[in-house]
């Protein structure tokens, strides 16, 4: 015991010591090893604790924190101007607008960011191994690749609202999303371009020049939906345009940044024609990287769908009241997806590096801190119910529907920190096809189907199927921890 205590703190003292780069990568992995081999003490000192827990945090954050930042204001972008078109262009404009976004702009949302993971795969590689001279090709790849999906996506978002209609929602809110969506189009294909550059700089570890850009542009973007929208009075087009132009914005800074700045010298090598070969394999590599995206995404935007197949004298409420609660839930699985990116990076590195107790306990402390960040982010929802629709409408029916979903939104914000993590968990010890699996069965087999029969075979209506979700979440949550233990027993074992 006194052996590892000396090594654990030889190797706390060194790695603050240290400044260069190279010696910093080489006392980390030297400490990792102590942190592995104190791990496996018994009687550990209880004040060592609180040291190994803060380093956790500190190696958690560094990998998430500036990530969730730029995720969490750039998906702001959306809410603002639905806040905007709540307080200032009627109800019935709100669910429409907000159908439109959570179901047409999150198609192409899911659909472009889930291609340019591919890109952040394949350029860390590249970077990696110094071949620094195809991170640029990669790059322009998938915007071409991803410049043709927009293409084909695009007749969704003109013919929104004869979509809607299509799949059971009422003219009085496909009208309005009509208009929305057709708004929209640019901003579809700003997200071809925008997510591509991101990941290319993300794989380098250039992340604060995003994080800078997507505050400035949200700060931006408010001052410009509040004169289009409330002073210049152009209505739900120019709402939508606006949001659009806030991305080009977004698409133009980091252009700008990627050809101007000196930190991409050696990356961006100008435009190649080599960017034209290989087209069908990026594009089937791009398509893997969709499917699970769109297993988690896609459940929320099914409740929003599902609302508006319940009519009342004013259907807008039920659409405008899931989609407030929705907001809200996605801002929450936004953050905790950050979590569980660093779930798998911190897991499946300590694995990597054969640090089975250190991983093990990676995956304790952001666990533990999810869950404690969802017990606060579900006591604010408890306690400020009524305050989180106004801040999208004045409504009071509205209003009253969203202060009557409120203990349902913090059932699923805490569930939200568990079972994300959990999942990041399962990646990371090598198990991602069983993750995926669970998602198809747990979610859309028992959830919605439990949901649907909630929802139109007793009075519970359109909570019905909120409490369908919250089963879907508890059962995948269940066989996850199920999955993680079984196998990290195995893992060990062997």
């Amino acid at each position: 015991m006194g052996e590892s205590v000396v090594n654990f703190t030889e190797s706390l003292l060194h790695h603050h010591s240290d400044e260069t780069a190279s010696q910093n990568k080489r006392l980390k992995d030297l400490y990792s090893d102590s942190i592995e081999e104190f791990l496996g003490e018994d009687n550990i000192p209880g004040e060592w604790w609180a040291l190994l827990v803060g380093w956790e945090l500190r190696q958690l954050w560094s990998v998430c924190g500036i990530y969730i930042v730029v995720a969490i204001f750039n998906s702001m972008l959306s809410i603002v101007t639905q806040m905007f078109v709540g307080h200032h262009l009627g109800t019935m404009q709100f669910a429409g607008a907000s159908m439109a976004i959570l179901e047409i702009q999150n198609l192409g949302l899911i659909v472009m960011s889930g291609m340019a993971i591919s890109v952040q795969t394949l350029s860390g590689e590249a970077f990696g191994t110094k071949k620094y001279d195809t991170l640029a090709t990669i790059c322009q790849k998938a915007i071409i690749v991803q410049l043709g999906a927009a293409v084909v996506l695009s007749s969704l978002y003109w013919y929104t609202g004869t979509v809607l209609e299509s799949l059971g929602v009422w003219s009085a809110i496909s009208d309005p999303s009509q208009i929305f969506g057709r708004g929209l189009l640019p901003q579809l294909f700003a997200y071809a371009l925008i997510f591509p550059m991101q990941k290319f700089l993300q794989a380098q570890y250039i992340v604060y020049p995003l994080a800078y850009a997507a505050v400035g542009i949200f700060v931006l973007h408010s001052i410009l939906t509040w004169l289009v929208v409330v002073v210049f009075n152009y209505g739900l087009m120019g709402a939508a345009l606006t949001l659009s132009f806030s991305w080009w914005l977004l698409v133009i800074i980091t252009g700008l940044y990627i050809l101007l700045s000196p930190s991409c010298e050696k990356t961006w090598t100008g435009f190649s024609t080599n960017a034209f070969k290989g087209l069908w394999a990026h594009t089937k590599l791009s398509l893997a990287s969709i499917f699970m995206l769109s297993f988690e995404s896609w459940y929320s935007v099914g409740l929003v769908l599902s609302a508006a197949y319940f009519y009342d004298p004013d259907v807008s409420v039920n659409v405008a009241s899931f989609a407030i609660c929705i907001n809200y839930l996605n801002l929450d699985l936004t953050f905790m997806l950050g979590l569980s990116t660093a779930a798998i990076i911190r897991v499946g590195t300590e694995i990597g590096s054969a640090h089975p107790r250190v991983a093990r306990f990676s995956a304790i402390v952001v666990n533990a801190t999810s869950i404690l960040i969802s017990i606060i982010f579900s006591a604010i929802v408890l306690a400020f119910g009524p305050a989180l629709g106004r801040a999208f409408i004045n409504n009071e029916e509205i209003l009253k529907a969203v202060s009557d979903f409120t203990p349902l939104l913090a059932i699923s914000i805490f569930l939200n920190g568990v079972e994300p993590i959990l999942s990041g968990v399962g990646i990371g010890i090598g198990r991602p096809g069983l993750v995926i699996l669970f998602y198809g069965c747990n979610y859309y087999i028992i959830g919605l189907t439990v949901g649907y029969c909630l929802a139109f075979m007793t009075s519970l209506g359109v909570a019905g199927i909120w409490w369908g979700v919250i089963l879907g979440f508890l059962v995948q949550t269940l066989t996850l921890v199920i999955l993680i233990v079984t196998n990290w027993n195995k893992m060990v074992s062997y």
